[in-house]
């Protein structure tokens, strides 16, 4: 009989409690680490964590191996890392992580947004990290959930399919064959580049927070995000950020699914329109607006998400005004320059590489 993997959630926010809680329950031994003790207090006196969820989902007490703060026993005994955390945090994740990793180790970005791991990789090379471990990212989270207390987790649904990728491509099989033990729903994505442009977080989150904005300061997010925020004219625009993304991806040489392709793909959602689709994702429904603007959708998506994109597109020279819309609007919500901190080609140092280099780099390895 195969042993059962050993698993170190890193993040107690929505996601990484729900991750938690689940791959505790389907009897994995979970190791939870979040930097902020007073978190993860309540869970670690319980001992775990309850889990709630849609009609057929998972549901129950998960018990968790160890609850800690401390990143040298939450990597201890790994094979498996989950980076459940805002993408805005890997910066700081990766440096606190590179002086634990073990040679085998495998970690997956949940998910890596656009360039994540491309970002990670580098970081972890430059904090000095000489393990031989395995650094991947998933195109999306896998989870539409929310915390439900200090130790409790809902689950409101699964997606379906969920593509994911090794930096290298040839490290994905392995991968694959990891994890796909507690997610069948995880499958091969080709290469980071095709996880990074199929960032469909990239064009719902930012764009649908920013035109909610008044709704969301008014009623402190009482509302349904998806299908209450998501109006026939809002879906238009949607769908323009969308053709901007597809447009950025086709100038790299990849052919990206459209966010009605994905729908289909994530959550078996049909429609005529974007609009249509949306409201025929049975997922959507109870899924709450931002109750502020100081939001993950707003600082991390717009830099890790969209500043990316735009600035890919801009360097070939195509029209991504209505990106660039967003982002100029978020600056100012925020009075943040998004521009400047955002995770760019540029700062990673690979600027003046080729296409065709960038794609054998994401498929065989980057340089030393």
């Amino acid at each position: 009989m195969k042993k059962k993997t050993r698993y170190t959630v890193i993040g107690a926010g929505n996601g990484g409690k729900a991750m938690a809680a689940h791959l505790a329950l389907k009897g994995f031994s979970v190791t939870l680490y979040n930097r902020t003790p007073e978190h993860i207090d309540v869970i670690q006196k319980r001992g775990g964590i309850e889990l709630k969820s849609y009609e057929g989902g998972p549901q129950g007490f998960g018990k968790l191996t160890l609850v800690t703060s401390n990143m040298a026993e939450a990597l201890e005994h790994a094979e498996m890392i989950m980076v459940v955390v805002p993408s805005s945090a890997h910066v700081d994740i990766a440096r606190v992580v590179a002086p634990h990793l073990r040679d085998g180790q495998i970690i997956i970005l949940h998910p890596g947004r656009t360039f994540g791991a491309l970002e990670f990789t580098k970081l972890l090379r430059d904090n000095h990290c000489q393990a031989d471990a395995i650094v991947s990212e998933a195109e999306t989270f896998i989870y539409a959930s929310r915390a439900d207390g200090p130790a409790s987790a809902y689950i409101f649904r699964i997606k379906d399919s969920v593509p994911l990728a090794a930096l290298p491509a040839t490290d994905t099989a392995q991968v694959l064959d990891v994890v796909n033990s507690a997610y069948p729903q995880f499958i091969d994505g080709v290469n980071v580049f095709h996880t990074s442009m199929n960032n469909i977080g990239a064009i719902f989150h930012p764009a649908l927070t920013i035109l909610n904005a008044g709704r969301i300061e008014s009623t402190r997010g009482d509302f349904q995000f998806y299908i209450d925020g998501v109006t026939p004219s809002i879906a238009r625009i949607l769908e323009a950020l969308d053709r901007e993304r597809v447009a950025v991806a086709s100038a790299i040489g990849i052919r990206a699914q459209t966010t009605l392709e994905w729908l289909k793909k994530a959550y078996d959602a049909d429609g005529a329109d974007l609009y249509e689709a949306i409201q025929n994702q049975a997922g959507y429904y109870g899924i709450g607006a931002p109750k502020t603007l100081a939001h993950r959708y707003i600082f991390e998506d717009v830099p890790m998400s969209l500043v990316p994109l735009a600035a890919l597109g801009q360097q070939f020279g195509l029209s991504v005004r209505g990106m660039v819309s967003i982002i100029r609007l978020a600056c100012i919500v925020h009075q943040r320059d998004y521009w400047h901190y955002g995770r760019t080609l540029v700062k990673l140092g690979y600027a003046d590489i080729s296409v065709s280099e960038l794609t054998r780099f994401a498929n065989e390895g980057f340089p030393n």
